[in-house]
């Protein structure tokens, strides 16, 4: 399968905006600089706790990054885990402000579950900040948890079949 793929030219840009899987560090650091800028700047996230484990290219997990040109202004992951069978955990979903509502987050989800049920599962799940909600409901996302904090954020657990 194609690990890249072109999104339609956005209004905002000239240039074409691309997702990538991650591969290497270059790539790993321009995602570190989209989740520095959205979730630590913008949210008010520690950075100790924004990054994990997971957070490397050895890590159990698959990264994306979308560049618009050379610059990253998307990314995401995803990891597999067994919660009532193999299923995708998406996972630091963000994009930059300035490329919200292009798109992106779509491009990222839909981006994330293939590489998922490219690894064998069945169903996805994240946990969702509730102000992102009723854009995960539109992409067949069901809530199944009452709303609980994240690094003082209200979230809600979310899963949708991938079948």
């Amino acid at each position: 399968m194609n690990d890249s793929n072109n999104v339609q030219d956005s209004v905002h840009t000239e240039n074409k905006l691309v997702i990538t899987k991650i591969t290497n560090q270059q790539q790993l650091d321009d995602a570190s600089s989209v989740r520095q800028e959205v979730f630590v700047k913008e949210q008010g996230v520690a950075a100790d706790r924004e990054y994990d484990e997971f957070d490397s290219l050895t890590a159990e997990a698959d990264h994306v990054v979308v560049y618009d040109g050379t610059i990253p202004v998307g990314t995401g992951r995803v990891r597999l885990l067994d919660y009532s069978g193999p299923t995708a955990k998406l996972e630091r979903i963000c994009v930059l402000e300035e490329y919200r509502q292009y798109g992106l987050g779509r491009l990222i989800v839909d981006e994330l579950e293939r590489l998922g049920k490219a690894r064998g599962a069945h169903q996805a799940m994240l946990n969702g900040q509730t102000q992102a909600e009723p854009f995960y409901i539109r992409l067949g996302y069901k809530t199944v948890s009452e709303v609980f904090l994240e690094e003082g954020i209200p979230h809600v657990k979310m899963v949708k079949s991938l079948g």
